[in-house]
């Protein structure tokens, strides 16, 4: 009997329905998880990135203590320097300003704050903001304690939410884009607790005080700082080995300038065209030499009567006058 030709079986074509579904579900999986992941990577990251070149006073200062010589000073120096500047008077410092900083993309910030140590952990370092204090307000992160209680030697001036660190690290939206954070007020650097917070949240130096300062000191050395580091390019640690040299300790309370990390220390702001023109011109030796523009500058600085702007911890929360 005549057999049929048995041919060979023909090669599929294409995948079969199963591997096609894993396929597809192989696909949204990957296609989920990079979803999830540049999401993260988002919304901890806003702002982020390379030096801004602008700057922010933080005046809290100015409730008790205004100083609108320092402010013009900082903000001509910051100005001339290519920054553009904005100003916070205290009315402005509430919680959600510090929540929002980090993504307000600044590269310099001058904290014109008080502060002071927390009682219930003292090695807190403590920002005042001029948000009169509610318990039934962000109750969440009191309980966290990264909100607590800050209120002022005289208590007829109120009680006043204050900033911990764990607020800065934990609460605060987006990153700081490498910044350099001035803290003018009290105890800023006796621990490095809000110093570290700073840092994790994406800022590149901490300059502030080893102990309590007086108002009129801290404005004096910080014009002098502004000098050394945006007009002279220096970097963190010779400006602020400079400027302790200069206007020494704090003549009430002993405290100097300090910066926070170590590894800061050869850190300077960057250049931009505008500001690498101008200063080009001015520490060319055959015009004039860097201290004498420093000089001059620091002439417009008025001096004010001292005061005692001591913050101290004392009771439950954070103390200062």
């Amino acid at each position: 009997m005549k057999g049929k030709r048995l041919g060979r079986k023909k090669k599929r074509k294409g995948l079969s329905k199963k591997e096609s579904l894993y396929g597809i579900l192989l696909a949204v999986v990957i296609v989920s998880l990079l979803f999830i992941y540049f999401s993260l990577r988002s919304s901890s990251n806003q702002t982020g990135g390379p030096f801004q070149f602008k700057a922010a006073i933080v005046d809290h200062l100015s409730l008790f203590e205004p100083n609108p010589t320092f402010n013009q000073t900082a903000s001509t120096i910051l100005e001339e320097a290519g920054f553009t500047v904005d100003y916070y008077p205290w009315d402005k410092v509430d919680v959600d300003f510090y929540r929002k900083l980090p993504k307000r993309g600044y590269g310099l910030i001058v904290l014109r704050v008080h502060s002071a140590l927390a009682d219930v952990h003292p090695t807190w370092v403590c920002l005042f903001t001029s948000e009169l204090y509610e318990s039934s307000k962000y109750r969440q992160e009191q309980i966290q304690e990264r909100i607590g209680i800050a209120c002022f030697l005289n208590p007829d001036a109120g009680y006043f939410f204050g900033i911990n660190p764990d607020f800065i690290r934990l609460s605060a939206e987006g990153r700081f884009c490498g910044s350099v954070v001035i803290m003018m007020g009290c105890d800023g650097l006796k621990y490095p607790s809000m110093a570290e917070a700073f840092i994790e949240k994406g800022a590149k130096a901490y300059i502030s005080w080893s102990g309590p300062v007086s108002a009129s000191h801290t404005d004096q050395a910080t014009a002098q700082l502004l000098e050394h580091l945006v007009t002279g390019n220096q970097t963190i640690k010779q400006a602020v080995d400079e400027t302790r040299e200069e206007v020494g300790p704090d003549p009430i309370n002993g405290s100097v300038l300090e910066f926070y990390p170590p590894q800061a220390e050869n850190y300077a702001i960057p250049y931009t065209q505008s500001n690498l023109t101008m200063n080009v011109a001015e520490i060319n030796p055959e015009t004039t030499k860097l201290k004498e523009i420093i000089s001059l500058k620091q002439e417009k600085i008025m001096k004010e009567p001292e005061k005692t702007g001591i913050h101290e911890a004392n009771g439950h929360g954070s103390k200062g006058q």
